[in-house]
Protein backbone atom coordinates (compact mmCIF):
# COMPACT_ATOMS: atom_id res chain seq x y z
CA UNK A 1 0.00 0.00 0.00
CA UNK A 2 1.55 3.39 -1.13
CA UNK A 3 -0.53 6.62 1.13
CA UNK A 4 0.51 9.96 0.63
CA UNK A 5 1.01 12.91 3.32
CA UNK A 6 0.94 10.53 6.23
CA UNK A 7 1.60 12.52 9.37
CA UNK A 8 3.63 10.57 11.81
CA UNK A 9 4.52 12.49 14.91
CA UNK A 10 6.13 15.89 14.01
CA UNK A 11 6.97 14.26 10.84
CA UNK A 12 4.82 14.00 7.39
CA UNK A 13 5.64 12.33 3.98
CA UNK A 14 4.85 9.41 2.07
CA UNK A 15 4.19 5.42 3.25
CA UNK A 16 4.32 2.20 1.80
CA UNK A 17 3.17 -0.51 3.90
CA UNK A 18 2.20 -3.96 4.18
CA UNK A 19 -1.01 -4.73 4.77
CA UNK A 20 -3.25 -7.48 5.60
CA UNK A 21 -7.08 -7.64 4.53
CA UNK A 22 -7.48 -4.51 2.46
CA UNK A 23 -10.64 -5.76 0.80
CA UNK A 24 -11.06 -9.11 2.88
CA UNK A 25 -9.93 -8.98 6.27
CA UNK A 26 -7.89 -12.11 7.31
CA UNK A 27 -10.39 -14.86 8.91
CA UNK A 28 -10.47 -18.47 10.48
CA UNK A 29 -13.17 -19.80 12.08
CA UNK A 30 -15.64 -22.89 12.51
CA UNK A 31 -19.79 -23.27 11.41
CA UNK A 32 -21.66 -25.63 12.89
CA UNK A 33 -25.30 -27.05 12.37
CA UNK A 34 -26.85 -30.17 13.80
CA UNK A 35 -30.23 -31.51 12.51
CA UNK A 36 -32.57 -31.80 15.33
CA UNK A 37 -35.83 -32.69 13.58
CA UNK A 38 -39.00 -31.31 12.73
CA UNK A 39 -37.51 -28.19 10.53
CA UNK A 40 -34.88 -26.71 13.51
CA UNK A 41 -31.31 -27.11 13.83
CA UNK A 42 -28.90 -26.03 16.29
CA UNK A 43 -25.81 -23.48 14.57
CA UNK A 44 -22.95 -22.36 16.39
CA UNK A 45 -20.26 -19.68 14.52
CA UNK A 46 -16.84 -19.17 15.98
CA UNK A 47 -14.84 -17.00 13.85
CA UNK A 48 -11.34 -15.39 14.47
CA UNK A 49 -10.03 -11.90 12.77
CA UNK A 50 -5.88 -11.78 12.38
CA UNK A 51 -3.50 -9.99 11.01
CA UNK A 52 -1.72 -11.90 8.22
CA UNK A 53 1.95 -9.68 7.98
CA UNK A 54 2.82 -10.76 11.57
CA UNK A 55 0.04 -12.96 13.14
CA UNK A 56 -1.65 -10.77 15.71
CA UNK A 57 -5.34 -11.22 16.43
CA UNK A 58 -7.44 -8.34 15.34
CA UNK A 59 -10.63 -7.14 17.32
CA UNK A 60 -8.30 -5.78 20.29
CA UNK A 61 -6.86 -9.55 20.64
CA UNK A 62 -9.93 -11.56 20.65
CA UNK A 63 -9.43 -15.21 20.03
CA UNK A 64 -12.95 -15.17 18.41
CA UNK A 65 -13.26 -11.31 17.67
CA UNK A 66 -15.41 -11.23 14.02
CA UNK A 67 -18.32 -13.44 15.19
CA UNK A 68 -19.01 -16.04 18.00
CA UNK A 69 -22.63 -17.04 18.54
CA UNK A 70 -25.00 -20.04 18.96
CA UNK A 71 -28.37 -20.44 18.07
CA UNK A 72 -31.55 -22.22 16.71
CA UNK A 73 -32.55 -22.06 13.41
CA UNK A 74 -36.25 -22.83 12.12
CA UNK A 75 -36.82 -23.89 7.95
CA UNK A 76 -40.11 -21.95 8.93
CA UNK A 77 -39.68 -19.64 12.03
CA UNK A 78 -36.16 -17.84 11.60
CA UNK A 79 -33.15 -18.04 12.97
CA UNK A 80 -32.55 -17.00 17.04
CA UNK A 81 -28.86 -16.26 18.15
CA UNK A 82 -26.80 -15.53 21.07
CA UNK A 83 -23.35 -14.03 21.43
CA UNK A 84 -21.13 -11.28 19.83
CA UNK A 85 -22.70 -10.89 16.09
CA UNK A 86 -23.11 -8.15 13.68
CA UNK A 87 -25.89 -5.30 13.25
CA UNK A 88 -28.89 -5.50 10.95
CA UNK A 89 -26.52 -2.27 8.61
CA UNK A 90 -23.95 -4.88 8.26
CA UNK A 91 -26.45 -7.63 7.34
CA UNK A 92 -28.97 -5.65 5.06
CA UNK A 93 -27.58 -2.71 3.92
CA UNK A 94 -23.97 -2.89 3.24
CA UNK A 95 -24.00 -5.57 1.12
CA UNK A 96 -25.03 -3.47 -1.67
CA UNK A 97 -22.64 -0.37 -0.61
CA UNK A 98 -19.59 0.07 -2.12
CA UNK A 99 -18.35 -0.58 0.99
CA UNK A 100 -18.86 -4.57 0.97
CA UNK A 101 -16.65 -7.45 0.75
CA UNK A 102 -17.60 -7.56 -2.59
CA UNK A 103 -16.48 -4.21 -3.91
CA UNK A 104 -14.19 -1.78 -1.92
CA UNK A 105 -14.56 -2.58 1.53
CA UNK A 106 -11.84 -0.99 4.48
CA UNK A 107 -11.04 2.17 1.71
CA UNK A 108 -13.96 2.26 0.59
CA UNK A 109 -15.68 2.94 4.13
CA UNK A 110 -17.12 6.57 4.92
CA UNK A 111 -15.09 8.61 7.29
CA UNK A 112 -14.29 7.18 10.42
CA UNK A 113 -17.05 4.40 9.50
CA UNK A 114 -19.09 6.77 11.16
CA UNK A 115 -22.16 4.53 10.04
CA UNK A 116 -20.48 0.58 10.87
CA UNK A 117 -20.91 0.00 7.10
CA UNK A 118 -17.48 -1.73 7.67
CA UNK A 119 -18.46 -3.54 11.02
CA UNK A 120 -15.26 -2.19 12.84
CA UNK A 121 -17.44 -2.63 15.67
CA UNK A 122 -19.47 -5.83 16.54
CA UNK A 123 -22.28 -5.85 18.86
CA UNK A 124 -21.59 -8.17 22.44
CA UNK A 125 -24.51 -9.76 24.26
CA UNK A 126 -26.60 -9.67 21.31
CA UNK A 127 -29.91 -11.17 21.39
CA UNK A 128 -30.92 -11.40 17.86
CA UNK A 129 -33.59 -12.55 15.32
CA UNK A 130 -33.39 -12.68 11.13
CA UNK A 131 -36.54 -14.11 9.59
CA UNK A 132 -36.54 -16.68 6.63
CA UNK A 133 -37.12 -15.00 2.84
CA UNK A 134 -40.75 -15.08 2.38
CA UNK A 135 -41.10 -14.24 -1.35
CA UNK A 136 -38.10 -11.86 -1.13
CA UNK A 137 -39.07 -10.09 2.30
CA UNK A 138 -36.30 -10.41 5.40
CA UNK A 139 -36.60 -8.78 8.30
CA UNK A 140 -34.86 -9.46 11.67
CA UNK A 141 -34.47 -7.39 15.04
CA UNK A 142 -31.38 -7.13 17.81
CA UNK A 143 -31.26 -6.48 21.37
CA UNK A 144 -27.77 -6.48 23.34
CA UNK A 145 -27.24 -6.50 26.81
CA UNK A 146 -24.98 -3.72 29.44
CA UNK A 147 -24.68 -6.49 31.31
CA UNK A 148 -24.17 -3.60 34.52
CA UNK A 149 -26.46 -2.67 37.26
CA UNK A 150 -27.33 -0.10 35.09
CA UNK A 151 -29.61 -1.47 32.38
CA UNK A 152 -29.28 1.16 30.26
CA UNK A 153 -25.50 1.35 30.02
CA UNK A 154 -23.95 0.20 27.40
CA UNK A 155 -26.94 -1.16 25.52
CA UNK A 156 -27.66 -1.30 22.15
CA UNK A 157 -31.02 -2.03 19.44
CA UNK A 158 -30.76 -2.97 15.46
CA UNK A 159 -33.75 -3.26 12.83
CA UNK A 160 -33.56 -4.10 9.67
CA UNK A 161 -35.05 -5.46 6.39
CA UNK A 162 -34.42 -6.33 2.93
CA UNK A 163 -36.48 -7.12 -0.22
CA UNK A 164 -35.65 -8.71 -3.26
CA UNK A 165 -37.41 -8.99 -6.85
CA UNK A 166 -35.80 -10.24 -9.76
CA UNK A 167 -32.73 -7.36 -10.53
CA UNK A 168 -34.07 -4.98 -7.82
CA UNK A 169 -32.47 -5.29 -3.95
CA UNK A 170 -33.59 -2.75 -1.43
CA UNK A 171 -32.51 -2.78 2.68
CA UNK A 172 -33.19 -0.34 5.51
CA UNK A 173 -31.68 -0.94 8.87
CA UNK A 174 -31.10 0.98 12.13
CA UNK A 175 -28.97 1.10 14.76
CA UNK A 176 -28.68 2.75 18.07
CA UNK A 177 -26.15 2.68 21.20
CA UNK A 178 -27.12 3.57 24.73
CA UNK A 179 -24.32 5.27 27.58
CA UNK A 180 -21.22 3.69 25.60
CA UNK A 181 -19.04 6.33 26.72
CA UNK A 182 -20.17 5.07 30.35
CA UNK A 183 -17.24 4.25 32.19
CA UNK A 184 -19.19 1.61 34.58
CA UNK A 185 -20.10 -0.49 31.57
CA UNK A 186 -17.00 -0.17 29.89
CA UNK A 187 -17.61 -4.08 28.58
CA UNK A 188 -20.97 -3.82 27.50
CA UNK A 189 -22.57 -4.23 24.12
CA UNK A 190 -19.88 -1.77 23.08
CA UNK A 191 -16.38 -2.69 24.28
CA UNK A 192 -14.89 0.70 24.15
CA UNK A 193 -10.92 -0.62 24.52
CA UNK A 194 -11.60 -1.95 21.21
CA UNK A 195 -12.98 1.76 19.53
CA UNK A 196 -10.35 2.33 16.38
CA UNK A 197 -8.44 -1.23 17.24
CA UNK A 198 -8.39 -2.00 13.51
CA UNK A 199 -7.08 1.61 12.42
CA UNK A 200 -10.29 2.75 11.16
CA UNK A 201 -11.26 4.88 13.82
CA UNK A 202 -14.49 3.24 14.32
CA UNK A 203 -18.62 3.58 14.57
CA UNK A 204 -17.88 4.05 18.39
CA UNK A 205 -16.89 7.43 18.96
CA UNK A 206 -18.55 7.42 22.62
CA UNK A 207 -21.99 9.59 23.20
CA UNK A 208 -24.63 8.78 25.29
CA UNK A 209 -26.64 8.18 22.36
CA UNK A 210 -25.75 6.65 19.25
CA UNK A 211 -27.99 6.81 15.94
CA UNK A 212 -27.58 5.65 12.95
CA UNK A 213 -30.36 5.18 9.68
CA UNK A 214 -29.25 3.93 6.49
CA UNK A 215 -30.84 2.21 3.39
CA UNK A 216 -29.40 0.97 0.19
CA UNK A 217 -30.72 0.01 -3.31
CA UNK A 218 -29.17 -1.77 -6.47
CA UNK A 219 -29.84 -3.16 -9.49
CA UNK A 220 -28.12 -5.80 -11.36
CA UNK A 221 -28.38 -4.95 -15.03
CA UNK A 222 -26.35 -7.76 -17.31
CA UNK A 223 -22.77 -7.30 -16.38
CA UNK A 224 -23.41 -4.44 -14.24
CA UNK A 225 -24.72 -3.80 -10.73
CA UNK A 226 -25.31 -0.50 -10.03
CA UNK A 227 -26.34 1.11 -6.50
CA UNK A 228 -26.45 3.99 -4.36
CA UNK A 229 -26.70 4.12 -0.37
CA UNK A 230 -27.27 6.51 2.23
CA UNK A 231 -26.68 7.08 6.05
CA UNK A 232 -27.51 9.23 8.88
CA UNK A 233 -25.47 9.06 12.11
CA UNK A 234 -25.28 11.29 15.07
CA UNK A 235 -23.38 11.12 18.07
CA UNK A 236 -25.05 13.25 20.96
CA UNK A 237 -23.40 14.32 24.21
CA UNK A 238 -19.99 13.86 23.07
CA UNK A 239 -16.37 15.13 23.30
CA UNK A 240 -15.13 14.46 19.69
CA UNK A 241 -13.66 16.37 17.52
CA UNK A 242 -13.12 19.20 20.17
CA UNK A 243 -17.26 18.91 20.47
CA UNK A 244 -17.80 20.20 24.44
CA UNK A 245 -20.90 17.57 25.28
CA UNK A 246 -22.28 18.69 22.11
CA UNK A 247 -23.57 16.51 18.69
CA UNK A 248 -21.80 15.42 15.72
CA UNK A 249 -23.39 14.47 12.68
CA UNK A 250 -22.82 12.59 9.21
CA UNK A 251 -24.75 12.38 6.07
CA UNK A 252 -23.70 9.71 3.73
CA UNK A 253 -24.49 9.85 0.20
CA UNK A 254 -22.73 6.96 -1.98
CA UNK A 255 -23.08 6.08 -5.39
CA UNK A 256 -21.20 2.66 -6.84
CA UNK A 257 -21.18 0.06 -9.84
CA UNK A 258 -19.25 -2.54 -10.70
CA UNK A 259 -18.78 -4.14 -13.94
CA UNK A 260 -17.98 -7.71 -14.84
CA UNK A 261 -15.96 -6.96 -18.03
CA UNK A 262 -14.78 -10.52 -18.89
CA UNK A 263 -15.21 -14.01 -16.74
CA UNK A 264 -12.33 -13.45 -14.97
CA UNK A 265 -11.76 -9.52 -14.52
CA UNK A 266 -14.52 -6.81 -12.51
CA UNK A 267 -14.09 -3.32 -12.51
CA UNK A 268 -15.91 -1.10 -9.69
CA UNK A 269 -16.16 1.97 -8.11
CA UNK A 270 -17.95 4.45 -5.77
CA UNK A 271 -18.61 8.39 -4.89
CA UNK A 272 -19.13 9.15 -1.63
CA UNK A 273 -19.86 12.47 -0.52
CA UNK A 274 -20.46 13.40 3.61
CA UNK A 275 -21.50 16.37 4.76
CA UNK A 276 -20.84 16.55 8.04
CA UNK A 277 -21.95 18.95 11.68
CA UNK A 278 -20.13 19.33 14.91
CA UNK A 279 -21.60 21.76 18.03
CA UNK A 280 -19.74 23.26 20.62
CA UNK A 281 -16.25 22.73 19.26
CA UNK A 282 -13.38 25.82 19.84
CA UNK A 283 -11.30 23.93 17.34
CA UNK A 284 -13.14 22.35 14.41
CA UNK A 285 -14.96 23.69 12.13
CA UNK A 286 -19.01 23.30 12.13
CA UNK A 287 -19.88 22.20 8.82
CA UNK A 288 -17.40 19.86 7.41
CA UNK A 289 -17.64 18.32 4.27
CA UNK A 290 -15.84 15.10 2.82
CA UNK A 291 -15.60 13.75 -0.69
CA UNK A 292 -13.90 10.58 -1.59
CA UNK A 293 -13.68 8.53 -5.30
CA UNK A 294 -12.53 4.77 -5.45
CA UNK A 295 -11.58 2.64 -7.96
CA UNK A 296 -11.30 -1.26 -8.49
CA UNK A 297 -9.99 -3.61 -10.52
CA UNK A 298 -10.21 -7.63 -9.76
CA UNK A 299 -8.80 -10.71 -11.81
CA UNK A 300 -9.59 -14.03 -10.97
CA UNK A 301 -7.04 -16.91 -11.34
CA UNK A 302 -10.03 -19.32 -9.85
CA UNK A 303 -13.80 -19.08 -8.09
CA UNK A 304 -11.32 -19.40 -4.88
CA UNK A 305 -8.33 -17.03 -5.91
CA UNK A 306 -7.67 -13.31 -7.35
CA UNK A 307 -5.51 -10.69 -7.14
CA UNK A 308 -6.88 -7.09 -6.83
CA UNK A 309 -6.03 -2.99 -7.45
CA UNK A 310 -7.14 -0.11 -6.35
CA UNK A 311 -6.80 3.62 -5.91
CA UNK A 312 -9.03 6.04 -3.01
CA UNK A 313 -8.75 10.12 -3.00
CA UNK A 314 -10.15 11.57 -0.32
CA UNK A 315 -10.73 16.10 0.07
CA UNK A 316 -12.35 17.10 3.12
CA UNK A 317 -12.74 20.97 3.47
CA UNK A 318 -13.43 22.85 7.08
CA UNK A 319 -10.85 24.58 9.68
CA UNK A 320 -8.85 21.59 11.64
CA UNK A 321 -10.30 18.41 9.51
CA UNK A 322 -7.51 16.86 7.58
CA UNK A 323 -8.11 13.89 5.10
CA UNK A 324 -8.16 10.54 6.44
CA UNK A 325 -8.76 7.31 4.18
CA UNK A 326 -9.85 4.25 6.50
CA UNK A 327 -6.93 1.70 6.68
CA UNK A 328 -4.68 4.26 4.91
CA UNK A 329 -1.92 4.04 7.89
CA UNK A 330 -2.39 7.47 9.39
CA UNK A 331 -4.12 10.76 8.65
CA UNK A 332 -2.93 13.63 6.08
CA UNK A 333 -0.77 16.24 6.60
CA UNK A 334 -3.17 18.69 4.56
CA UNK A 335 -7.07 17.88 3.18
CA UNK A 336 -6.30 15.80 0.55
CA UNK A 337 -4.97 12.22 0.49
CA UNK A 338 -4.17 9.34 -2.03
CA UNK A 339 -3.98 6.17 -1.36
CA UNK A 340 -3.06 2.96 -3.69
CA UNK A 341 -3.31 -0.96 -2.99
CA UNK A 342 -2.42 -4.08 -4.71
CA UNK A 343 -3.45 -7.26 -2.80
CA UNK A 344 -4.16 -10.87 -3.20
CA UNK A 345 -6.78 -13.17 -1.47
CA UNK A 346 -7.52 -16.79 -1.09
CA UNK A 347 -10.12 -18.64 0.33
CA UNK A 348 -10.75 -21.84 1.67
Amino acid sequence: MYTNNVTKGTSHGSLFQATSGEISGSRFGLRGSEDLGGGLHAIFVLESGFNLQNGKLSQNSRLFGRQAFVGIKSDMFGTLTLGRQYDFITDFVEPLSGVSGTLGDLGFAHPFDNDNFDHSVRINNAVKYTSEDYRGFRFGGMYAFSNNQNFANNRAYSLGAFYSKGPLNIAAAYLQVNGSNSTTSPSGAIDTAESGSNGVGGFQLGSDVQRTASAAVNYVYGPIVAGFAYSHSQFQNTLSFGSKNGTVRFDNYELNVKYALTHSVSLGGSYTYTDGHVTQSTTFDADPKWNQVNVQAVYSFSKRTDVYAEAMYQHVSGHGFVAYINGSGGASSSSNQVVGTVGMRTRF
